[in-house]
């Protein structure tokens, strides 16, 4: 079987580095928020750009504290995507603020900044792109959007470390940039963990006092907090990873050429990377022309022991626990048409030349109707 993706193959290709960095915390005797969150913290700003960076516990966690010391909340309204991960509108609503959706590019699938313009009220406080896939939003139009009506951007890049627009990396180009350490991240470690980098030293304060009970140095509560953490092993690991991570977004992004040879099924529609940026291909999604036609491509890989995943199969104001009660200032038939034909094919740095050519020729077979 190829797997859609493999944190073990990651893990096995640093074993070396991890098992020494895990060690090494061990024998530090200290756990939590030590050296080397502090170490992490440093290099992973250095590496995105920033002055800042903040270790948490996860990536949901990371855009509520943003956004909590933004001061956003009750009443608060934060425009968003539907075509997501679920975090993204979960933490808008844990501190209070109403997530209000907008439709998507029809080819990047990145938020639209047209339609962003148009769903702004005197209640919106911040817009959230987010950069999916890999693939980064069209920040130019938004952050002149958010100059103009003076608003906050709170970049979501948990599935773009290391892509960049326009000669910077994402997550230096906002008010904030949050990201996500989970196993199968282009930075993954070996549980939960994330990030918030920025240039604003007064957020950056904020945010150190938030995700600890909102102590002070006294550990005095001088506001109400939290409790989010990066741990010391976690953070070992990630140090571990870190400065492997633009030699493995090549090889994702060679991956990605190589499945790009798809591009001639005229049925099949392939990424298609924006002018000016680096697309690092957290995931290689292709679309298919329907539900039907997306599922028997899925079928017919898992015949061939070729495992594919769908990111992500219902948008989130059509899934129950949303449907009917989150703000949507128009229809949202991009979004709701392309998840119905969506497919993530296997990618991650471990793959083989075998592999990628093994998927290449199941998904040319199937579209052929050959056996």
């Amino acid at each position: 079987m190829i797997p859609q993706n493999s944190p073990l193959a990651n893990y096995l290709s640093h074993q070396s580095a991890i098992d020494s960095a895990i060690s090494r915390v061990l024998a530090s005797g200290q756990y939590i928020l030590g050296k080397e969150t502090l170490s992490f913290e440093r290099e992973f700003a250095d590496y995105i750009g920033v002055k800042y960076g903040v270790g948490v516990g996860n990536a949901t966690e990371a855009l509520h504290l943003v956004l909590t010391a933004l001061d956003v909340g009750q009443g608060d309204e934060v425009i968003t995507v539907s075509h997501t991960a679920v975090a993204t509108v979960a933490a808008i609503e844990m501190c209070g603020a109403i997530p209000t959706l907008v439709d998507i590019h029809a080819s990047h699938y990145t938020i639209a900044p047209d339609l962003v313009g148009r769903a702004i009220t005197p209640n919106t406080k911040a817009i959230i792109p987010v950069h999916l896939y890999g693939q980064p939003a069209d920040l130019e139009p938004i952050l002149g959007l958010a100059r103009k009506h003076h608003l906050y951007v709170v970049e979501d890049c948990a599935q773009a470390h290391g892509a960049e627009y326009r000669g910077k990396k994402v997550g230096s180009l906002g008010d904030a940039g949050v990201f996500s350490f989970y196993p199968t991240k282009n930075l993954g470690c070996l549980g939960d963990g994330g990030a918030i980098t920025t240039n604003d030293e007064d957020l950056y304060e904020r945010l150190v006092a938030l995700r600890q009970y909102g102590w002070n140095q006294e550990k005095v509560s001088c506001r109400p907090g939290f409790n989010s953490r990066l741990d010391e092993i976690q953070a070992a690991v990630l140090r571990a990873k870190l400065p492997f991570l633009d030699e493995n977004n090549q090889k994702r992004i060679r991956i990605a050429e190589s499945y790009n040879r798809l591009r001639g099924i005229s049925s099949l529609t392939v990424p298609d990377p924006m002018p000016e940026v680096t697309h690092v291909y957290h995931q290689y999604v292709l679309r298919c022309a329907n539900r039907t036609a997306r599922d028997a491509l899925r079928h017919a890989l898992s015949d061939r022991e070729i495992q594919t995943a769908i990111h992500y199969p219902t948008p989130i104001h059509l899934q129950p626990a949303y449907k009917g009660r989150l703000r949507l200032r128009e229809p949202m038939p991009i979004t709701e048409a392309i998840c119905d034909g969506i497919l993530s094919l296997p990618l991650f740095p471990e793959l083989t030349e075998d592999q990628v050519n093994r998927v290449v020729t199941a998904v040319s077979i199937a579209f052929s109707g050959a056996r």
